[in-house]
């Protein structure tokens, strides 16, 4: 059995060491891709090329579960996903950590428990968005921080990323700022107004 490891990240401006220093040493070969985890299989470069080289017996290895998709819980599903097509996974780090060839009951109850959370941020988010129109803060030009971007923002936060590593993530999706990057500010605001809605402490 051999591993073959996959290291990715989402843009250029991220740092990928800390997957090859944790994949070089025990992959006979390392996949590298730098994309957005929400693509489908098939559009994610380095996965496909991971798995068309992957041979019988070997074994897909990542870091965390998350360098599957672009957080835990589409992590998860490409995890299943992959199981379907019969491809051994091991996780190194974090949850589901350890050697899988098929959903067991913790990484169906880890998938679940992300998927709660994922439903949890989303209404408090729509919580903050409707508080915030409430006290009139929104009108008048549409704001860069649609309510997709604030549940972006607020899951990288919870995964402990920074304002400044938060905001490579996001792209504005229309206006004539559409598919550049709202700035530390707009997002430091739509996440102040998030919290207050949500009764979150300062």
């Amino acid at each position: 059995m051999a591993l073959i490891g996959l290291v990715r990240v989402s843009t250029d401006k991220q740092n990928v060491d800390r997957q090859h220093d944790a994949l070089d040493p025990i992959c006979v070969k390392v996949f590298e891709e730098k994309v957005s985890g929400k693509l489908a299989v098939e559009e994610r470069p380095g996965l496909s090329a991971a798995l068309g080289y992957l041979r019988d017996g070997d074994m897909l290895c990542v870091q965390e579960v998350d360098r599957l998709g672009r957080d835990t819980l589409t992590g998860l599903m490409t995890l299943a996903e992959l199981f379907e097509r019969d491809i051994a996974v091991k996780v190194l780090d974090g949850v589901g950590a350890g050697e899988h060839k098929e959903m067991n009951l913790l990484l169906e109850l880890a998938l679940v428990l992300a998927s709660e959370r994922r439903r949890d941020i989303v209404k408090k988010t729509k919580n903050g968005l409707d508080a915030a129109r409430a006290r009139g803060r929104v009108g008048g030009r549409r704001p860069v921080m649609t309510e997709a971007l604030v549940v972006q923002a607020v899951a990288l936060r919870e995964r402990g990323y920074s304002l400044k590593q938060i905001q490579p993530h996001l792209r504005i999706t229309d206006g004539k700022n559409k598919g550049k990057n709202p700035s530390i500010g707009a997002i430091s605001q739509a996440l102040r107004h998030h919290d207050e809605a949500a009764g979150v402490p300062a």
